[in-house]
Formats: C-alpha cells, sequence, structure tokens
C-alpha cells in the first residue's frame, strides 16, 4: 500500500497523485506540488489515503508544502498577469491576420513559463506571433492548441439539462461517445437534440449505454416471430426501458398489443420468412404465457397478490365489529325499512289472496306498583257482582238504511213560518 494525496490544478482539471512525505493534508487546503514543469500551486481534493501500489505510477512526485499567504499574493498576481497576456496575444493575433481563437492564458506558479492555449480548424503558422509574445512579456511562451471539447471544459456554462458542464465538474477524461449509442438508446439523431454546446456528442450518452446493452440482450429484436398469450405474430417495437414490445398478431387485425418480453417466447429472431415446418401451439398452452400483474395493468383489474397491502386492509377491515350507531342513524335506518325496530323483521302487507299468519303473542306488559294497589283497593270495596247490562239493539240487517226521512214543514196560522 502506498500513501498519496490527490492534488487538482484547476477547476474541473484532472487529478494527479502525489507523496506527502509523512505530511498531513486535509481536503480542500492549497498545496505547493514539485511537477515536471517546476513549483505549482494546486487544490488538495482527497487527504491522506493508502492505494494499492498498481494504482500509483512510480515514481510519485514530493509534496513540497501547505500554501501560505505569501503563495496566495503570488497566485493573485498570476491571475491578475493572465488578463494582460491575454489581452496583448489577442491584440497580436489581429495584427498578424491569424485564423486561431484564444481561449485561456495560463501563468506557472514563479512566472517563469506563459501558456497559450487556442483552437483553430487547421494548422497555424504562429512563429512570429511566439517572438513578439516573448519579447513583450519577456517570459517562456508556449501555444498549445486544444479541441472543442476542452474548451468547453475551460470555459465552464450550462447544458441543456440546466446543471454545469460535466466536464467542467467531475469529468477527468473524456470518454468516446458514437452515434450508435444514440441509435441503441432510441434517441431522435437531430444533432440539435444530441449534441452538447461544444457541438459534438452529449458526453452523458456513455453514462447509459451499459444499461441499454444489458437490456437489448434480454429483449427481443425488432421484427421477431413470437408466441405471445393472444397468438403468435410479429414483433412491431421495442420499449427498452419498461422491457415492454407491441406484437402484431397474424389472425388479428387491431392494433399490435403491448406484453412483457417475460409473456413472449422468441420463435425466429429478427428478420426473415416465418418457419415452414412451425406449427402453432394451442391456445390453452399460449395461455400459460400470461402474466397476472401485467394483465392487470391492461385491464386496470387488481390482482390480489401475497404482497397487495389494500387487500390485506379490505380483510381487516372485514373482521373488525361494527359500531353501534348513533340514534339519528338508528331512526333514520328504521323508516327505510318500513318501521321494524332492531332484530325484528319489518312489516309486509297482507294480501288477500294469501290466508293471514297466525299473530304472535305478545309479552305481558309489566304493571307499575301504583297501578296495582289502586287496582287491588278498588276490588275490594267492590259490593256485589256489576249487575247485567241490557243487549245493545241488533245491528240493522244488511241493506237497512239508516238515515231519517226528510217531511216538509207545515205552517202556521197567522205566521210565515214553517213548523217542523
Amino acid at each position: 500500500m502506498t500513501e498519496i494525496i490527490s492534488v487538482r490544478f484547476r477547476t474541473g482539471g484532472k487529478q494527479y497523485y502525489f507523496d506527502p512525505l509523512g505530511q498531513r493534508v486535509e481536503e480542500g487546503q492549497a498545496v505547493i506540488v514539485e511537477t515536471g514543469k517546476g513549483l505549482e500551486y494546486g487544490t488538495c481534493v482527497r487527504g491522506n489515503t493508502a492505494i494499492d501500489d498498481g494504482a500509483v505510477v512510480q515514481p510519485l512526485r514530493p509534496l513540497v508544502r501547505l500554501a501560505t499567504e505569501k503563495d496566495e499574493k503570488q497566485v493573485r498576481d498570476n491571475r491578475r498577469r493572465e488578463k494582460e497576456a491575454m489581452r496583448i496575444c489577442q491584440q497580436l493575433i489581429e495584427r498578424h491576420g491569424l485564423e486561431m481563437k484564444l481561449v485561456q492564458v495560463e501563468y506557472s506558479f514563479d512566472a517563469s513559463k506563459i501558456i497559450f492555449f487556442f483552437t483553430s480548424d487547421g494548422r497555424v503558422d504562429f512563429r512570429a506571433l511566439v517572438k513578439d509574445l516573448a519579447g513583450i512579456l519577456r517570459a517562456r511562451i508556449e501555444l498549445r492548441q486544444i479541441g472543442v471539447r476542452d474548451e468547453a471544459r475551460m470555459l465552464g456554462g450550462f447544458g441543456i439539462c440546466g446543471k454545469p458542464f460535466c466536464c467542467a465538474q467531475f469529468l477527468g477524461e473524456f470518454q468516446p461517445v458514437s452515434i450508435k449509442m444514440a441509435k441503441t438508446q432510441n434517441l431522435s439523431l437531430n444533432p440539435t437534440k444530441i449534441s452538447g454546446t461544444c457541438g459534438r456528442l452529449m458526453c452523458c450518452l456513455k453514462y447509459e449505454q451499459d444499461a441499454y446493452e444489458d437490456a437489448v440482450k434480454r429483449c427481443p429484436k425488432q421484427e421477431s416471430f413470437v408466441e405471445c398469450p393472444d397468438g403468435v405474430g410479429t414483433v412491431a417495437s421495442v420499449n427498452l426501458l419498461k422491457e415492454q414490445v407491441k406484437v402484431k398478431l397474424e389472425d388479428s387485425t387491431e392494433q399490435p398489443r403491448n406484453y412483457l418480453t417475460s409473456e413472449i417466447r422468441v420463435v425466429r429472431s429478427g428478420k426473415g420468412k416465418r418457419p415452414e415446418d412451425y406449427v402453432a401451439p394451442p391456445a390453452s398452452e399460449l395461455e400459460k404465457l400470461r402474466d397476472p400483474q401485467a394483465e392487470a395493468a391492461r385491464t386496470g383489474r387488481r390482482v390480489e397478490g401475497p404482497g397487495d397491502l389494500s387487500a390485506v386492509l379490505e380483510r381487516y377491515l372485514g373482521e373488525q365489529p361494527q359500531q353501534e350507531e348513533p340514534k339519528k342513524a338508528k331512526a333514520h335506518a328504521r323508516r327505510r325499512s318500513g318501521g321494524a325496530k332492531e332484530g325484528k323483521e319489518p312489516k309486509t302487507v297482507k294480501s288477500s289472496s294469501q290466508p293471514a299468519a297466525p299473530a304472535q303473542e305478545k309479552p305481558a306488559r309489566q304493571e307499575r306498583p301504583a297501578a296495582r294497589a289502586l287496582r287491588q283497593a278498588a276490588a275490594r270495596s267492590e259490593p256485589s257482582p256489576v249487575e247485567e247490562q241490557p243487549a245493545a239493539p241488533a245491528a240493522p240487517a244488511s241493506g237497512a238504511s239508516h238515515r231519517r226521512h226528510w217531511r216538509p214543514r207545515r205552517r202556521k196560522s197567522g205566521g210565515g213560518q214553517a213548523q217542523a
């Protein structure tokens, strides 16, 4: 194991390992390290860490010291000089008429060397420009041509996702990106949609490529001949993210149906003719391919499974005893049920064609003590049994009239009034 510290010299740049020489360095501290170009100022992005010897390129450059206030002042002066050197170089480029775009100027820590980064479509003869810069700035001059991706990393910015460039934040090295990745991920091949600000394919296409390649292995190819729960047909399209396919059935004129990859069985992969000796299996065998959960998602019906919490909740609530209803609710229920009280059957209307059911004897009502005492006292005070009352007149025969006959009134003599 080897103890190292990781140092980065500019924002979004590559990390380099250095030997701390037993000195403790915390993350975020500024350090002065020895490089092939001399002393350089950088920032520690990972403190003292022990890693395998195979991950280190020997020999390791040593750590010189932690940055002091004097070193910080030197760095601020270099940043001010970089702006002045960039303005001078831009003027000389216009004077010499060179087809190049100046991107950034970088001073070494001891200001003995100045590096000018530029982009250009082709080769540029800048020998006269280097002589003029060396005579004005009195330092060693180096012009370095870079690509558009390195330019985007140095300048920074925001991508179409709304976040800062990945290359300016955490990408140490650029990964190769091809148009085949966009095809595998079923993305639009419009260059404006899959290209970054630098004009090249977006680096994030590489992030999910492994996941898509793994999904391609599990999904059938387009136009494959497959068996599905509803019959046999041809794959019309493939959705790699959901791992679903649309199958055009042979014996159906409807639109292609969606199936999971676990519900189909590939007979012929890719384009080609239907196998001549192929015989479709019976419908009962194809029905075994159907996934209950996938069918519930298509039809909108819920299938109860061992992990269905909603079904468990319904069973639990069904086993709980019902709480007593309030009085108002009970009265409302009695009115709706025809006036029957709780525990009794509702009243039914007797039909004339059916014999009436025998009346049930009602339980005797318990007599109050005061009423019982009055009844007993009245019984003791009776002198003799009650005399027999005369019988009531018989009811008139059926058809007899009970109406009184009308008689005309007589007139009195000398008076104008009628007498009944």
